[in-house]
């Protein structure tokens, strides 16, 4: 097991340390360490460091300058020695005690970093200062406390740092780093941030070279050398490659884990060019023939100097071993040579899949798909997975609303939000041989409990019934070692909802333990059946049915950003975009180099009895009693609109049309995309089409303004909302007026609709919910409306929303108070008064968690849903009239006529879109995240769509 074996390797090799890469974060470098120490106040005794419990005694001394502050110092204080590690984006004491946490403090979070002024260290009184950095911050990290793996501990809140160095003479050159790199972490982009870490990286390489007294032999010819980075999962180390006429050499920048890495090229068995990051720069070599795990993994900065590496290194194999082509495994699987296994390890070698590589970790499929029978039946077809369809294909019902959802989607189309292999997944089934990788990747944290490899029944059925969730397995469940099944290391994973804590993974009743489970799936994965149709996986994984009609056919279509040549990387030359687009894809997975254009052969199986495919699926999934909630049923996945939102900046205007004759007040779409509905403060309701590009309908229902609209499902009928104080139903079939609901004393200002339930909010002070009963305009029947519930308010109401539950209903006033209401029990929870003057908008966030609004006092409010608290306050240089969020980011329409993109945490607009010329007062964006329309008091209704 070749993750596995490399943990157990690592933690062989290097037991004594607790400091290891994945303490870093994603992207982060560890340029060095020093021998110092922590110094803290003797006085204190908490075992955290006591820095924090006694934090209120070094605020006393804020307002004082260094050479005052010193002499407090001098007090007897307690010193943890250990090692300061100098880090791009952080600093990491790590010390000697065991017991002792590591701290670790975000160089973003520092509020200064300084050392004593030469007169200050002279000073006889101070002179025990030498050598010493003061750091204050505003949170630290404490990691491995009592060398526990676990979540890390926030310590948020001022507080103050005292490192010496052992070597008081290196202070200049430390501080001057520390301060290159705290500049770094604080610039706005992360294009930018990227681009000065690099600058200093890079000078670093060229100040230094690989030691030659590390060659093994005098006598070695070096044939070259060059600036490379060693890739393991999560993280890379840069430092120095030699290449000689007997050995390859790996010299790390920061002499970490060890000064040299050394590789005997005569034990070298395969090699491999890699893209890493989109690139063509990776290179990878094995001293195995069938194995995972290889001997090491280089990322180059630039394609030549990997490409003549790999001519070095082949050239000299050329002697040695028979180079092997994706034709020749397949001849040799399809001879029975190689078994179904290690075919597949060859395969995603050459597919650019690497154990060092989680975003394109090897991929294996699901094989058995019975987890509940008492004996694993290996000679029933249904025992097996079909392995002609992609997992996201085998719940039929499940796949009729995504292949609808895929059909009426513009490019880029695809059917799958979410990929069948991705960093996550990867660590979603190793956590627990992997704890320190998965809080990595999770800043520090663990997934929820109920979201943890809990059960391979659970996890089966949710890859076949959950909306969001295509995943497949890993090399790992078809090996032998079974320490991924079980929680040997005692970690504290989290407590279920029913109060079981997370322990080791439940099994199927056929497997009566760990080891039992993994020798029958083996048995699974070498059985008849599967080597009869391993070839339909294939084409869909490595071949033919990868990409094109093919895919299409087979429904096999996943995001285009998957896929190898789905976005050129050197195309983008603004550093920001380059950065965020390459975290967009390497965390939402990848799919793997296609192997095979042509349908991949059968296996030949003599004297064997062939099972048909009719009788292999005699019992469909979609015939399973278990079968999807239509509820629970998440367009597309959060994953896709996540990519969309991260790139919502990149919105491009496709069209505009001036179609009413006042402000737009409403729009509504078709679930199709092919009509839209507007409402305007002319009075009239217009229905244009966006094929024929021209306004096929014009409706007024009195002489007063509309001022709002929506669509009920099944596009059927359009609600509209009036300044008259009513509200009219318009059938599309028809083309006329349905009826009318006079429910209000004053003009209506929004409608809502859901489950059957209208919203309406008025000026007369209420929000009421209706009950509406359909009508029939073919036999001129009536809608049926029963009054549900009023809510109350002291003055005019202006906007509404609901939560995604609808449970929560939040209304916002004329006067600026913003209310959340309990829909069922008609009650108020909170009730604050967030802006000066009208709420123009509010939505809840996508989880429900949080509550914005816009006003007009030109400020983005926040509030926390359960508690009512006003937790984030941002002013803008005009009002925002309307916007969409996902929960960090705001697209807003401004007043003056701009779209606005929001980073809602760093408090600043990070984009502006030239749009209408009077105020943004309407906008609808599709499921998908990725097309938006726009309404202006210039008339006009403006197509957006996002351009990857």
């Amino acid at each position: 097991m070749a993750f596995i074996r490399k943990r157990r390797l690592e933690r062989e090799l290097y037991s004594k340390e607790r400091f290891s890469l994945l303490l870093l974060n994603l992207e982060e470098y560890y340029f060095e360490q020093h021998t110092a120490n922590h110094i803290t106040n003797k006085g204190c005794r908490d075992e955290r460091y006591n820095t924090f419990t006694c934090i209120h005694i070094l605020k006393l001394f804020q307002s004082l300058t260094h050479s005052q502050l010193l002499p407090f110092f001098i007090v007897p204080s307690r010193k943890f020695r250990g090692s300061l590690k100098i880090c791009s984006k952080s600093i990491i004491f790590e010390p000697d005690d065991n017991n002792q946490p590591i701290i670790k403090i975000p160089l973003r979070d520092c509020i200064s970093i300084k050392a004593p002024e030469e007169n200050e260290a002279r000073n006889p009184f101070t002179r025990d200062t030498a050598g010493r950095i003061f750091v204050v911050c505003n949170q630290v990290f404490l990691i491995k406390e009592r060398n526990i793996i676990a979540p890390y501990k926030t310590i948020r809140g001022r507080t103050e740092h005292i490192f010496q160095l052992d070597v008081a003479g290196k202070l200049g050159d430390v501080v001057q780093t520390l301060h290159q790199l705290y500049r770094a972490s604080c610039l706005d982009k992360m294009g930018d941030q990227a681009a000065m870490i690099t600058a200093i990286l890079q000078s670093r390489l060229a100040r230094t070279s690989f030691d030659k007294n590390r060659f093994q032999s005098i006598s070695e010819t070096l044939h070259m050398e060059c600036k490379a980075e060693m890739v393991t999962p999560l993280v890379t180390n840069p430092g120095h490659v030699c290449v000689t006429d007997a050995n390859l050499y790996f010299q790390p920048l920061n002499g970490y884990p060890k000064p040299v890495v050394q590789i005997t090229l005569q034990n070298v068995r395969r090699i491999y060019k890699r893209r890493h990051g989109l690139m063509p720069l990776g290179l990878e070599v094995f001293c195995t023939e069938n194995d995972l795990c290889s001997d090491i993994y280089l990322k180059f900065y630039n394609y030549q100097d990997r490409d003549e590496l790999y001519y070095l290194i082949a050239t000299y194999l050329e002697n040695h071993i028979t180079e092997h082509t994706a034709e020749s495994y397949m001849l040799q699987w399809q001879r029975g040579h190689l078994s179904n296994y290690q075919y597949l390890l060859h395969l995603n070698n050459l597919a650019d899949r690497s154990c060092n590589d989680l975003s394109q970790y090897p991929v294996f499929p699901w094989i058995i798909a019975d987890y509940s029978s008492s004996v694993l039946d290996l000679t029933k077809p249904e025992t097996f997975r079909d392995l002609s369809k992609p997992i996201g294909a085998l719940n039929k019902e499940r796949l009729d609303r995504l292949l609808k959802r895929y059909q009426e989607m513009s490019e880029p189309k695809f059917m799958y939000g979410s990929h069948y292999s991705s960093p996550g997944y990867v660590l979603f089934y190793l956590v627990r041989v992997a704890p320190e990788y998965m809080l990595c990747l999770q800043n520090g944290k663990f997934d929820h409990a109920d979201r943890m490899f809990n059960s391979l029944a659970e996890t089966w059925k949710n890859c076949l019934d959950g909306a969001t969730d295509f995943k497949e397995l890993i090399p790992e469940f078809y090996e032998n070692d079974s320490s991924f099944l079980v929680n040997s290391l005692k970690l504290d994973l989290g407590k279920r909802q029913g109060g079981k804590m997370v322990e080791d993974v439940e099994l199927p009743p056929w497997a009566s333990g760990p080891d039992d489970f993994l020798q029958k799936s083996q048995e699974a994965l070498e059985s008849q059946y599967v080597s009869e149709h391993l070839h339909e996986w294939i084409d869909l994984i490595f071949g033919c049915k990868q990409k094109g009609g093919e895919a299409v056919a087979a429904h096999n279509v996943f995001h285009p950003l998957t896929y190898e040549g789905g976005v050129d990387l050197n195309s983008i030359l603004d550093p920001n975009e380059k950065v965020a687009l390459l975290t967009q894809i390497l965390e939402f997975g990848q799919t793997p180099k296609q192997l095979f254009t042509t349908p991949h052969p059968r296996r030949i199986i003599p004297k064997l009895k062939s099972l048909s495919r009719a009788s292999s699926h005699s019992v469909s999934i979609a015939e399973s009693p278990v079968s999807p909630n239509e509820e629970s049923f998440e367009d597309l996945t959060e994953e896709s609109r996540t990519l969309a939102w991260n790139n919502i900046a990149k919105l491009k205007l496709n069209e505009q049309y001036k179609i009413h004759k006042e402000a737009i007040t409403g729009i509504a779409v078709t679930s199709n995309g092919s009509s839209v509905f507007t409402t305007s403060q002319d009075s009239t309701l217009k229905m244009f089409s966006k094929e024929s590009k021209t306004t096929q309908r014009s409706v007024s229902f009195s002489n007063m303004a509309l001022s709002s609209c929506l669509i009920l499902p099944g596009d059927t009928t359009v609600i509209s909302s009036s300044w008259d104080n009513h509200i009219y139903f318009y059938s599309i079939a028809f083309g006329r007026r349905q009826d009318i609901l006079m429910g209000h004393d004053d003009a209506v200002s929004k409608v809502c609709w859901r489950d059957g339930r209208l919203y309406s909010a008025s000026w007369d002070s209420t929000v009421k919910v209706w009950h509406c009963a359909p009508g029939d305009t073919s036999s001129n029947k009536k809608h049926q409306f029963e009054l549900l519930a009023e809510l109350e308010h002291d003055v005019s109401v202006n906007t509404i929303d609901l939560n995604a539950a609808s449970t929560l209903l939040a209304s916002g006033t004329k006067e600026g108070t913003i209310s959340v209401w309990d829909v069922a029990a008609a009650t108020v929870l909170h009730q604050l008064p967030c802006h000066s003057g009208t709420v123009f908008d509010a939505a809840f966030s996508p989880d429900s968690r949080h509550l914005l609004s816009t006003g007009e006092d030109s400020c983005f409010k926040v509030i926390d849903v359960q508690t009512g608290m006003l937790i984030s306050s941002l002013t803008t240089d005009e009002p925002q009239r309307c916007f969409k969020w996902d929960g960090n980011t705001i697209l807003s329409g401004s007043q003056s006529g701009e779209l606005l993109v929001w980073d809602l945490l760093g408090g600043k607009v990070t984009e502006r879109i030239k749009g209408h010329a009077g105020a943004v007062v309407s906008m609808w964006m599709n499921e998908q995240c990725n097309s938006v329309i726009t309404g202006g008091e210039d008339k006009q209704i403006m197509f957006w769509k996002l351009q990857y």
